[in-house]
């Protein structure tokens, strides 16, 4: 793309996903290379240093002279996530409203079946509570009540508070949460709770060794005290050990003459510091990237509506972009915790190229997942230690992967281990021969991700004519023409750096911090102008103090206020509705009664277009639940490729060779080509199947794939 000139390099990327980690490197001109590398689960800055020098040998240079040019690093990764999933964490205690102690164990019914596919969500016998993160014995409850209207019903009791507090250091606990009812409104207990945590700490002499403190008033400080409550304990269970795994790349970046700061992507979908307050916002980080680069492509091709899919090791991720934006939802639901946390909205299904494949004994049907193979691959690869086949073996045994070319070649994947694994586990119970066995097992597969996409879409009240579907991730472009098929999109889109895409995500994603803090604020039908302006003003009081703890924030990064932008939001539903919508404000200020008009003109608009005009009801009134602010500041991007086309036959370079695959129904001699080799204004008929290092593109018979000047595929429908 960019041969016969030196690169400097300015923005690096990375996504350490369950599987692979992608590592996405752009120089001064937006001009970049994409590296690959198995993830490291155990120490996550080797894999990444792996896939570094991957992506860098691709201009011929090295860590040591491109770290020191770099002025931008954004990481993404599982760390957090997995150590919440697998209960890693650290040993942390709890102090709530006396007569809650048993909240985290209670849970809310939702959380009982939260995962779970549809059929158990039916029957109550099969749910079951999650393992609370703090045990019963570390949570102590105090006396004091602060009502839904911020008042002070019961004063505290801090007595309560300090023999709370020595129970819980003579427990050595590493951190302790802080959670009181209706503290969002009046975080007044909270504060001194936390006041007489330390006064404690300081009689003990452990000021420089003692537990950190966490008060959910100030870091999530949202209506609903369950999630609220979730989120604190998040946040000191599993984010502030997770500090340890982000400053072990940073350190490694370091090594090697790094001098800029490492940033990592919040759910929302801006990159904050690793050293912000509310790490925990990154709990969810690999996937959001995805979905920015989504955006960020959807708006520089002018396309409106664009779905998202990606397909990993692990998952199939799949989100909507429409009218050029994608939807945050204000309490999401990860790892069967709902939280209040903003995040990207993105359905997930534990179906990816690593899904292992069984054969269930009562029914003798094929099942996928939902646990995977990860970043052991398959029973194909004999260093991995695994003996269930995944969706990774069925590829290699109908010959759509390269066993001498997986990650370019850097493992080595064994066919006859495959076919024999496959013939036990998979052709032997369902009486078939093993080419049929995994063909048909790959288009349940495929046509299980064909629904869900699909769905999504016509969820929303719209068709599949209205997006183009944007496919990426190491699994995306392999199995992209099976779950499009039959499908009437717009386009189909598989960017050639396909593998490397989130990360291409986090590289475009701003230096963004989020704060929201409930409101609820009502406004009443024809209410004079006075009150308006009155309740516009407040709106734009409590703006203000939340940008205060975005200039904060980005003052510990050296970005002054001066070069920050302000946007200030508000979620807002009709009186008496219980979900609410995210709404820009059309001022900056609301110092007027008008001003609040067009605030309510802004949703209105908004719900007419969610919904349907005929839907809106303004003679309920409105509310508006949360005011919002991002604080945004320039940081530099990729360009998107744009390059001469030239004619529609690849080179002769580009051929590999030609191999049989075995396809739906039926073996056909396929064209091999090095993706590298293609250049824009080509044009790929089926079958072929377009290799790279990082990733497998698929093209059955019947469909062809034209390589644009932006060097993204356009996949053709299927032949009539």
């Amino acid at each position: 793309m960019t041969a016969g000139r030196s690169h400097v390099p300015r923005v690096l990327a990375i996504d350490a996903g369950g599987t692979m980690t992608d590592t996405f490197v752009v120089d001064e001109a937006g001009a970049f290379v994409v590296g690959k590398a198995q993830t490291t689960p155990h120490d996550e800055s080797e894999g990444f240093m792996r896939s570094a020098h991957d992506a860098l040998a691709q201009w011929d240079t090295d860590v040591g002279s491109a770290f020191p040019q770099i002025a931008s690093g954004i990481f993404s990764g599982t760390a957090m996530l997995n150590r919440l999933l697998s209960r890693q964490g650290l040993r942390i205690g709890a102090i709530v409203t006396a007569g809650h102690e048993d909240t985290l164990r209670i849970e809310r019914a939702v959380q009982t079946h939260l995962g779970y596919p549809y059929g158990d969500r039916l029957h109550v016998a099969t749910h079951h509570h999650n393992p609370p993160l703090v045990p019963r014995e570390l949570v102590r409850g105090v006396r004091g009540r602060i009502d839904l209207f911020g008042e002070e019903v019961l004063p505290l009791r801090e007595q309560d508070v300090r023999d709370a507090a020595r129970t819980l250091l003579d427990a050595e606990v590493r951190g302790i949460v802080i959670g009181l009812l209706s503290s969002y409104r009046n975080g007044a207990h909270e504060q001194r709770t936390a006041e007489i945590l330390r006064e404690e700490i300081a009689a003990r002499g452990l000021n420089g060794d003692g537990p950190a403190i966490f008060v959910s008033s100030e870091l999530y400080p949202s209506r609903r005290d369950l999630p609220r409550l979730n989120s604190t304990v998040i946040e000191a269970y599993a984010a502030e050990p997770s500090r340890g795994t982000l400053r072990a790349v940073n350190a490694r970046t370091r090594e090697h003459g790094a001098t800029f700061e490492l940033r990592v992507m919040a759910g929302h979908g801006g990159t904050i510091s690793i050293e912000a307050r509310e790490l925990a916002r990154t709990l969810v980080s690999g996937p959001i990237g995805g979905v920015v680069g989504g955006r960020t492509l959807a708006r520089r091709l002018e396309l409106p509506n664009v779905l998202c899919t990606d397909i990993g090791g692990t998952s199939f991720d799949i989100a909507l972009i429409t009218d050029g934006d994608y939807e945050v939802t204000a309490t999401p639901d990860i790892a069967r915790f709902v939280l209040n946390t903003p995040l990207v909205k993105i359905d997930s299904i534990g179906a990816g190229t690593g899904s292992f494949v069984r054969v269930n004994p009562n029914s003798n049907r094929p099942e996928l997942g939902p646990d995977s193979a990860g970043a052991r691959v398959g029973v194909c690869w004999p260093e991995g230690g695994l003996e269930t086949i995944s969706v990774t073996d069925l590829n290699l045994v109908l010959g759509r992967l390269n066993p001498d070319y997986f990650l370019g070649g850097e493992l080595d994947l064994d066919v006859e281990r495959a076919e024999h694994a496959v013939a036990v586990q998979l052709a032997g119970p369902l009486g078939l021969s093993v080419p049929d066995a995994a063909a048909g097992v790959i288009d349940l597969f495929e046509q299980t991700l064909r629904h869900e996409a699909v769905g999504r879409i016509l969820a929303k009240g719209y068709s599949p004519v209205d997006y183009a579907l944007l496919c990426y991730g190491g699994g995306g472009p392999l199995h992209v023409a099976g779950y499009t098929a039959g499908v009437p999109y717009r386009d189909v889109l598989v960017p050639a750096w396909a593998a490397g895409f989130s990360a291409y995500g986090c590289a475009c994603a701003d230096f963004e911090y989020r704060f929201e803090q409930t409101v609820d604020m009502p406004i009443v039908p024809d209410a004079p102008d006075a009150a308006k302006a009155g309740a516009g003003q407040w709106l734009t009081s409590i703006w203000m103090g939340l940008r205060e703890r975005a200039v904060t924030e980005f003052a510990k990064s050296g970005v002054a206020s001066g070069d920050v932008r302000f946007t200030h939001l508000a979620r807002m539903q009709y009186r008496g509705q219980l979900n609410d919508l995210e709404i820009v404000s059309p001022h900056g200020e609301l110092a007027t009664g008008a001003h609040l008009d067009d605030l309510v003109g802004a949703f209105e608009s908004a719900y007419a277009r969610l919904y349907a005009r005929s839907a809106r009801s303004p003679e309920l009134g409105h509310v508006v639940t949360q005011a919002i602010v991002l604080g945004t500041t320039a940081v530099e991007k990729p360009a998107l490729p744009d390059m001469p086309e030239v004619g529609a036959a690849p080179s002769a370079a580009a051929s590999k060779g030609r191999r049989e695959v075995r396809w739906s129904d039926a073996v056909a001699s396929t064209e091999i080509l090095q993706l590298e080799a293609l250049a824009p204004g080509n044009v790929i008929p089926g079958p072929a199947i377009v290799e790279h290092s990082a990733t497998t593109f698929a093209i059955p018979p019947g469909r062809a794939a034209t390589l644009d000047r932006h060097l993204i595929f356009h996949l053709s429908a299927e032949e009539a």
